[in-house]
């Protein structure tokens, strides 16, 4: 029941305490969390920006509807996604599935190519929708692991991609950014920390069969 309880005390933090910030060691399990999280094929066609610069924080409010949790986070985790997902890419993960795991090429071979055939198929939109819905895996994962560190967090879509990417010079690293995470600590005067959580009845949205 502890995971339960832990996601009962988690809720999207309205106001954080821009006061305190978290450790290192909290930062590194996320971190670690975010690489562990599963993908599609096991591509990780994902990066995780970490930021705690809070001179950027405060800039990049402006391009996320003037959200103050962007600026009083202890770190803003920014998601973003290969914006180069081909050949190149998906035979670097096989030559890494080879690396670790000691896999001959010629086991390797027929799927690599059935991957490498239908990525080239693909328009740049499909595999930018394909990349970011990895991107909404990993940030439910890190909202889940949020919870059981106590960590508070506020999931957000409200901003401006564009303006990020621009500000944080994600290009230079082939990235852009799909969704945003203020993480940190709840600040004690944050109305929404005592509400009672809204769900609808496990009755209603659980089906057995």
């Amino acid at each position: 029941m502890e995971i339960i309880e832990s996601l009962q005390w988690r809720y999207a933090t309205k106001k954080f305490d821009n006061t305190r910030t978290l450790p290192q060691e909290k930062i590194d399990i996320l971190t670690k969390a975010f690489n562990l999280t599963a993908t599609s094929y096991g591509l990780q066609p994902l990066k995780l920006v970490v930021l705690k610069d809070k001179e950027i924080q405060k800039d990049l409010t402006t391009h996320s509807w003037n959200q103050q949790q962007v600026a009083d986070a202890s770190h803003l985790l920014i998601f973003c996604i290969e914006k180069n997902v081909g050949e190149a890419y998906i035979t670097k993960y096989f030559d890494n599935v080879k690396t670790i795991r000691n896999t001959p090429e010629e086991i390797l071979k027929p799927f690599k190519e059935q991957l490498i055939d239908s990525f080239e198929n693909k328009s740049a939109d499909e595999i930018s929708n394909w990349a970011s819905k990895q991107a909404y895996l990993a940030m439910g994962n890190l909202l889940t692991v949020c919870a059981t560190e106590k960590i508070d967090a506020c999931p957000m879509e409200g901003f401006i991609p564009e303006k990020y990417d621009e500000l944080l010079n994600l290009s230079q690293y082939g990235l852009t950014s799909v969704l945003v995470l203020p993480i940190g600590y709840r600040a004690p005067d944050d109305m929404f920390a005592g509400l009672k959580k809204v769900r609808r009845s496990i009755n209603e949205t659980v089906i057995t069969l």
